[in-house]
């Protein structure tokens, strides 16, 4: 966050600086003295140990920094400790001195369905909603953009990247610990926003899309991905009370009506990109996660629909101009 402000020339964010400065630092404030969860994983950060990797792969479907002969077989067994203090691994995969994280999600079939319509992002700002760990940001930044900035609320994911960053030390890419309503509408900066997994969390999706808009380039693109229905109706689902176990899904547009939020939203040139069915390939329970995962929300005599009865999840990516 400090490297975030200090850069703010380079950033060229001077017209928001106030705004970001009185958003970050009651947060920098917190994490030199976290509580609850965050004091937990922030004692994992301070514990990992200082190896510089020989070498760094981004352009790979699992993110590969270092291997093990750059540090001794007794450092790296602490290592792997101290990275599964930081559970759950939802997005990667990961290899750290040779050691696997096998993150919950393959999200290199995820980006598998999008890169192709990236273009060329060099040079490119880019904002990444709910960057979770920063798997994607750290593959956009193998392609040399400008700038990528993440915003991810959730500490445990926040440390993820931290860890990471202490290895990788990209200095074009950075992670700021708050929510999306809480960014500065940074009006005509972005070239490029993705927000994928986030709006079937949000009780007003149009409003989150119309805000985002406001970040954004004129001729900008965005990407969005989210739980759809295959129909093409127009309609929405809105759970009772969950959806695949979550608490928090509200709006589950079917195909046309996602179009629809899109143009409220005033994006343009409209493109489904791709329409898939998370499958236990793309998510599944590994060591790393500690929890539940996919095959525990299916309906178990069922897996066409979830444990609550509602169509099993799938996942349309959609591209669209600002």
């Amino acid at each position: 966050m400090e490297r975030f402000l200090l850069q703010h020339k380079e950033l060229k964010i001077d017209n928001w600086l106030d705004e970001f400065e009185s958003i970050l630092k009651p947060e920098i404030e917190f994490f030199k003295d976290p509580k609850g969860n965050a004091y937990t994983f922030n004692e994992v950060l301070k514990k990992l140990p200082d190896i510089k990797p020989s070498s760094l792969n981004l352009d790979n479907y699992k993110i590969i920094i270092g291997n093990e002969s750059d540090a001794e077989q007794q450092v790296l067994e602490q290592l792997r400790k101290d990275l599964h203090g930081l559970d759950p691994w939802r997005k990667g995969p990961f290899e750290l001195f040779g050691i696997e994280i096998d993150t919950e999600w393959q999200s290199w079939l995820k980006w598998d369905r999008f890169k192709g319509y990236l273009g060329n992002v060099e040079g490119k700002r880019i904002l990444d909603i709910g960057s979770s760990n920063g798997y994607y940001m750290f593959r956009l930044a193998a392609n040399d953009p400008s700038m990528v900035v993440g915003v991810e609320p959730q500490h445990s994911f926040f440390y993820q990247y931290l860890a990471l960053q202490k290895y990788l030390n990209l200095e074009n890419v950075f992670c700021l610990p708050i929510r999306f309503d809480q960014f500065p509408l940074t009006n005509n900066y972005f070239d490029m926003v993705f927000c994928m997994g986030v709006l079937y969390h949000r009780k007003s999706p149009v409003e989150m899309l119309q805000d985002i808009h406001k970040t954004m380039k004129n001729g900008g693109d965005i990407f969005v991905e989210n739980l759809v229905l295959e129909t093409k109706q127009g309609l929405c689902l809105f759970p009772e009370s969950r959806y695949a176990k979550m608490r928090n899904v509200f709006f589950i547009p079917d195909l046309k009506c996602m179009e629809f939020w899109l143009e409220r939203a005033g994006f343009s040139n409209i493109e489904c990109l791709d329409v898939s069915k998370t499958t236990i390939k793309e998510q599944r329970k590994t060591e790393w996660i500690g929890t539940e995962s996919l095959i525990n929300f299916f309906d178990p005599k069922d897996h066409s629909k979830t444990i609550e009865g509602y169509p099993a999840p799938v996942r349309a990516i959609f591209k669209a101009t600002a």
